[in-house]
């Protein structure tokens, strides 16, 4: 079986920084790409920033200038340098993974997510 868990959520002030971490591990022949989205109340799940194996990435208007992320790929990990910490970033934050199984399998896998508030 594959698992992502999340890290590194937690309670921030506006304008301050958090960085996230999602380690996948698991029966994992490839990963293709990792991504991070994240869900607020009341509205519906949306792509934060993806990066490729390769190492290619990209972000939401929302985050772009602000946010980074990257890959370990030796310890199959992603992770989100979140600066500039706005209140509307207030959300549970969710690893996702577009990846290979041992057995062939490729699929998207989730996290769990963990929370993320910004306060004023």
């Amino acid at each position: 079986q594959v698992q992502l868990v999340e890290s590194g959520g937690g309670l921030v002030q506006a304008g301050g920084s958090l960085r996230l971490s999602c380690a996948a591990s698991g029966s994992i022949a490839v990963i293709y790409a990792m991504a991070w989205y994240r869900q607020a109340p009341g509205k519906q799940r949306e792509l934060v920033a993806t990066i490729t194996s390769g190492g290619s990435t990209n972000y939401a208007d929302s985050v772009k200038g602000r946010f980074t992320i990257s890959r370990d790929n030796a310890e199959n990990t992603v992770y989100l340098q979140m600066n500039s910490l706005k209140l509307e970033d207030t959300a549970v934050y969710y690893c996702n993974a577009d990846l290979a199984t041992r057995w062939g399998i490729r699929r998207n896998y989730w996290g769990q997510g963990t929370q993320v508030t910004v306060s004023s």
